[in-house]
């Protein structure tokens, strides 16, 4: 089940709550009574992790390590002057 983030916009009290996708938002704030409690965007709580089609397919664009680098024209070390010491 999926936590939900809620805020009160009249008091501002914060709580997490445990819900069911299928389950009715709240709307009534447990602090001050109102309703004025809705649910508030944050951000996703998962990571990928190993070597799945994320970490082979998608990151760095195709390029692998250092060749990849050379590779996209970047240089590895700035050139020296081809102008002769006076």
């Amino acid at each position: 089940m999926p936590i939900y983030a809620y805020k009160c916009s009249a008091c501002g009290h914060a709580k997490d709550v445990l819900q069911k996708i299928s389950d009715a938002p709240l709307s009534v704030c447990p602090e001050c009574g109102q309703s004025a409690f809705s649910k508030q965007v944050t951000a996703a709580g998962f990571q990928l992790k190993g070597s799945g089609w994320y970490v082979t397919d998608f990151r760095g664009n195709g390029n692998s390590g250092s060749q990849g680098a050379a590779a996209a024209g970047t240089p590895a070390a700035p050139a020296e002057s081809a102008a002769p010491a006076a």
